[in-house]
């Protein structure tokens, strides 16, 4: 009787874990993981207007080299994956300095929020996130925007997040790519972002893998 209550409330505890919390402050979350705080955006703050017109100068910038170059994908999902690049170039042709931003242990990763940060000419810092839409899904409850807890987590700052997003579409194609050019842009302030948090079990291949687990094996 006493493993069976206790399995209970094992049962009961796993339950509550995996139970989806929604619309949590993104500036919040940000600031449980790091310590660091999510700075929104003041239009009644000239400097932060500056960094307005900053942010759209590269995006239009960055839209120019897209379209002058294109981007050449099967599938439109992969798109953004180069949408970085442009926009690091956009503001390096700009003169201002951006870059991947250093984790806590001072390496500079690529995968994980955020993408790029950069030094406004007031010396703040200001994460920046690069991401591609479709008007057609615009609306839609189609999830887009990712953030996982790291022990090496990219925010090591108090700071803005924005993000530039751009629209993307097939515009011709060369043998089974597509070549995508830019339709328009947005800006986003992430302070004001709703996000969800769903949990997950995982494992890795050492435990995958162990030797009680596997029923046969043979070489090809």
């Amino acid at each position: 009787m006493a493993d069976d209550a206790y399995t209970k409330r094992l049962e009961a505890v796993i339950k509550q874990m995996l139970t989806p919390l929604h619309d949590l402050p993104f500036g919040l979350v940000i600031e449980c993981l790091s310590q660091k705080r999510v700075i929104p955006f003041d239009p009644s703050d000239a400097r932060d207007m500056k960094v307005l017109e900053v942010l759209k100068a590269g995006a239009t910038l960055g839209a120019r080299l897209i379209n002058a170059n294109g981007i050449r994908r099967r599938r439109a999902n992969e798109v953004g994956n180069d949408i970085e690049g442009f926009v690091n170039q956009s503001f390096s042709d700009m003169k201002v300095k951006c870059e991947k931003p250093s984790t806590l242990s001072g390496k500079k990763r690529a995968m994980g929020y955020p993408d790029l940060m950069f030094i406004d000419e007031f010396g703040r810092s200001n994460y920046l996130e690069c991401k591609t839409f479709n008007n057609d899904s615009l609306a839609t409850t189609l999830r887009s925007f990712y953030l996982s807890p790291s022990d090496d987590f990219k925010v090591t700052r108090d700071a803005h997040h924005f993000a530039i997003s751009y629209q993307m579409e097939a515009t011709s194609k060369i043998g089974e790519d597509n070549i995508y050019k830019c339709l328009s842009w947005k800006l986003l302030d992430l302070h004001q972002l709703a996000v969800d948090v769903k949990y997950e079990f995982n494992s890795d291949n050492h435990r995958l893998y162990a030797k009680k687990l596997v029923l046969a094996e043979s070489k090809a």
